[in-house]
């Protein structure tokens, strides 16, 4: 079993992660985490634990789950938009069909606020790649 674990675990938090190393070489056998680092992702820093001085392999590690872990969370933002674009196809869907005079005054006001605060946000945006776009051809 100690050969199938890898040789540091990840304890994801909210903008980061602490890093462990997993340690097993002891009398007792048993798995030991030594805590070794943070990763925060918003700034991209990796601070070392304590008084623990970080290996090149260490650092090597901590930036390749670094790498890996802002690109998986970059597909689940964008997947989560996705969603999104389906959940509002299928609260028109329900709006049309189903819903209900007393469920349509409760959910109208806030879903017409919020999708226009969308719509607004995404035309201030193609308007801005549009003018973008006609700067770089000038």
């Amino acid at each position: 079993m100690p050969g199938d674990l890898p040789e540091y675990y990840f304890r994801v938090r909210e903008n980061g992660a602490t890093v462990f190393r997993v340690e097993t070489e002891n009398r007792q056998r048993r798995i030991e985490l030594e805590e070794i680092a943070f990763v925060n992702l918003r700034n991209g820093t990796i601070k070392p634990h304590g008084e623990v001085t970080l290996s090149p392999g260490d650092m090597a590690a901590i930036i390749e789950w670094r790498e890996q872990r802002t690109a998986q969370l970059a597909a689940r933002e964008l997947d989560d938009i996705l969603r999104a674009v389906d959940h509002l196809n299928l609260a028109t869907q329900w709006a049309q069909s189903r819903a209900s005079d007393a469920e349509l005054e409760a959910l109208s006001d806030p879903l017409l606020l919020a999708m226009h605060d969308l719509r607004g946000v995404l035309v201030r945006k193609k308007a801005d790649r549009l003018m973008k776009g006609e700067h770089s051809r000038d």
